[in-house]
């Protein structure tokens, strides 16, 4: 099979907003069960310093994520998602690389996130180290990791 070529990009307008949403609503929420009233938040909002970003398989949208500060310096990866369909492919390291020359341009000298803890290893190999232990979230275990930028 082919490798599907992608088009990752950051969100510019609502309908790329609404397609990034959408993934999220299926993967999270429709997928994993996780509460709408949890999964969108107020950082879903029009806060200029939240990121969010949208990738494509031609025009159907298939991954999103966001990255908003979260302390000076030091940006926090949320809701990367990927559909059912296209896992495996390596979208997901896609968009984390995406995200972290994004991070980088931005002035971002480290990302937190919270990985669910079978995605752990996922992170780990694009250069996440685990800090402190596993809590859960939306009935879902989770661990807090970080990545120094270089």
């Amino acid at each position: 099979m082919m490798n599907q070529v992608y088009q990752i990009h950051i969100v510019q307008n609502e309908q790329e907003k609404a397609d990034a949403m959408s993934v999220r609503r299926m993967v999270f929420i429709e997928e994993q069960q996780v509460p709408e009233d949890l999964e969108i938040d107020e950082h879903d909002g029009d806060d200029p310093s939240t990121l969010h970003f949208v990738a494509y398989a031609g025009d159907k949208p298939v991954g999103a994520s966001r990255l908003r500060s979260y302390a000076p310096g030091i940006g926090k990866v949320e809701r990367v998602a990927v559909l059912g369909s296209e896992r495996g492919t390596g979208l997901g390291r896609q968009i984390m690389l995406m995200m972290e020359e994004t991070a980088r341009l931005r002035g971002y000298r480290k990302l937190k996130l919270n990985a669910q803890t079978h995605a752990q290893r996922f992170y780990e190999k694009l250069g996440y180290t685990p800090v402190g232990d596993v809590f859960e979230e939306a009935g879902i275990e989770h661990i807090a990791m970080e990545k120094t930028l270089s």
